[in-house]
């Protein structure tokens, strides 16, 4: 990969950087599962409802998560299949790296 632009690298530094808090990761996984709203995140991950919103404040700010509102309960998964490859590959890193 060449070096990037120096805006992609700070938009590549930010998806790390939000993906480095372990609350917000624990969500994000959850999300690989499919669509969760907040009270379904809050008992997979076991955080508090208030927690869970503002965690997904900002993933969704750097377009990890997307939603959809269904009367009153709003959705939440995996914008796309790159936030399941990243974790993926975390994934596999962090095991090979235990073994």
């Amino acid at each position: 990969m060449a070096l990037s632009s120096s805006d992609i690298t700070v938009r590549m530094a930010n998806i790390f950087k939000i993906l480095s808090d372990p609350s917000r990761l624990k969500i994000v996984i959850a999300l690989q599962e499919g669509e969760l709203c907040v009270n379904d995140l809050a008992s997979a991950t076991e955080f508090s409802q208030s927690s869970v919103s503002h965690h997904l404040k900002s993933l969704r700010d750097l377009n990890l998560v997307r939603f959809r509102r269904e009367g009153k309960l709003t959705f939440y998964a995996l914008a796309d299949n790159h936030v399941s490859a990243l974790l993926a590959v975390a994934h596999d890193h962090a095991r090979e790296v235990t073994s």
